[in-house]
């Protein structure tokens, strides 16, 4: 049994294993991938220490920090129970295989919001996608969609306009995002935007063709001829895994202290499947060091 077990290896599950690790804790660290949603960020520019750094790089030098410490690392495996059991905790995975702790730090962050039309699970890594910085590159000279109003669509958009013939902006309400966001944008003659309109289908087969889309005010239909359609119209919390041992907020969220202690002793979690307000980098780092060292107390205390 370990001390702790962390699931997720984003920046508030990493900084939560170093934390854990420098306290002598012996820590098993779980997760499907390294780097979260991290990942998905080209350019970082409000992480203290660099004025510029790009997400990749900087999921590289949280992993290589993991890893000089005697961390369990076991990445590719991916956590869908959570139960509590005599003296700690027991995760399986995907994979069948279980593993036993005397606190866990539940810290899986979010996954993309699916839009849930016709067409769209059917055409996934087909054309439609839920990542400009990943997959940008390979739509290159092509006319692409993203989908969504808010401050990660204008971002996908004006990481697409590098890339694409040409962008056409759908959202369902009138743009929500940051007014400095579309000022950068909204001149561009390769970009079409689409304000108050429903997408209500994805075309193609066997990959992207188009999207049928609806003015919600007039019910006027029309077809957008793109290879690609990015959706980008929110997150929801990786929280399933606990909804047995925890009550979520109407967000999904799992609520925690300003310590990072749920409604369970010994069960801590931390980053953006919380209720923390700010889904930043930075406070996900700082979120996972709290519960790391709560998780350090709770055991020095109980275990």
């Amino acid at each position: 049994m370990y001390d702790v077990v962390i699931i997720g290896a984003g920046p508030a599950g990493m900084t939560a294993a170093v934390y854990t690790a420098r306290k002598k804790l012996s820590t098993l660290l779980l997760s499907k991938d390294v780097g979260g949603q991290t990942l998905w960020t080209n350019d970082i520019e409000n992480y203290m220490g660099y004025q510029f750094i790009e997400g990749a790089e900087l999921v590289e030098k949280f992993e290589h920090q993991v890893r000089q410490f005697p961390i369990d690392v076991k990445i590719e495996e991916d956590v869908v129970g959570l139960a509590s059991i005599e003296g700690g905790f027991e995760v399986r995975t995907a994979g069948g295989e279980t593993y036993q702790a005397k606190t866990a730090i539940i810290a899986s962050g979010k996954k993309p919001r699916s839009l849930g039309v016709p067409g769209e699970e059917r055409l996934r890594g087909h054309g439609v996608t839920y990542c400009s910085t990943c997959d940008g590159p390979l739509f290159e000279g092509l006319k692409v969609a993203v989908i969504g109003g808010g401050n990660s669509a204008v971002e996908a958009v004006i990481d697409m306009l590098k890339i694409a013939e040409h962008v056409y902006m759908v959202s369902l309400t009138p743009l929500t995002c940051d007014r400095l966001l579309i000022d950068r944008v909204k001149e561009n003659p390769n970009l079409t935007v689409y304000a108050e309109y429903a997408t209500q289908e994805v075309l193609g087969d066997p990959s992207v063709t188009g999207i049928r889309i609806k003015d919600l005010k007039s019910g006027e239909e029309k077809i957008l001829e793109v290879s690609g359609v990015f959706v980008e119209i929110g997150l929801i919390p990786n929280s399933d895994l606990a909804k047995e041992l925890l009550k979520l907020n109407k967000l999904g969220e799992i609520e925690v202290s300003c310590s990072g202690e749920t409604a369970v002793p010994g069960l801590f979690a931390a980053g953006d499947v919380t209720n923390v307000p700010e889904k930043q980098i930075v406070v996900a780092a700082g979120e996972g060091a709290k519960a790391a060292l709560q998780a350090y107390r709770y055991l020095q205390k109980f275990g």
